[in-house]
């Protein structure tokens, strides 16, 4: 027997309260065991925008060849940038293309 589909006004209306936590550790461990939006609208959530925040990175080490470098390094002095930032712009803009051609 299959189970009656959920009404979505009703759902969304009645979301379960929130509780309070004591800690961080407390809270973590409610939501690995709760599912969000049995709590939350998030069709009513706004964007934020957090200008300040940086995205954390790794440290990698990179063998390049030496004329690869120096042609980076001589691109980047064109553009007034370092080069490790130059070739992290590259690569992100690699990245991003090759997404695209696989979706479609």
């Amino acid at each position: 027997m299959s189970e009656p589909k959920k009404n979505r006004k009703a759902d969304s209306k009645a979301k379960k309260a929130v509780p309070r936590f004591e800690s961080e550790q407390e809270e973590r461990e409610f939501w690995a065991s709760h599912d969000s939006p049995d709590y939350v609208d998030w069709s009513k959530a706004n964007s934020v925008v957090l200008p300040l925040l940086k995205p954390s990175t790794a440290t990698i080490s990179l063998r390049l060849p030496e004329s690869l470098l120096d042609s980076l390094k001589a691109l980047a002095n064109q553009r007034d940038v370092p080069y490790q930032s130059l070739l992290k712009i590259f690569l992100a803009e690699r990245v991003e293309y090759e997404r695209r051609r696989k979706t479609g």
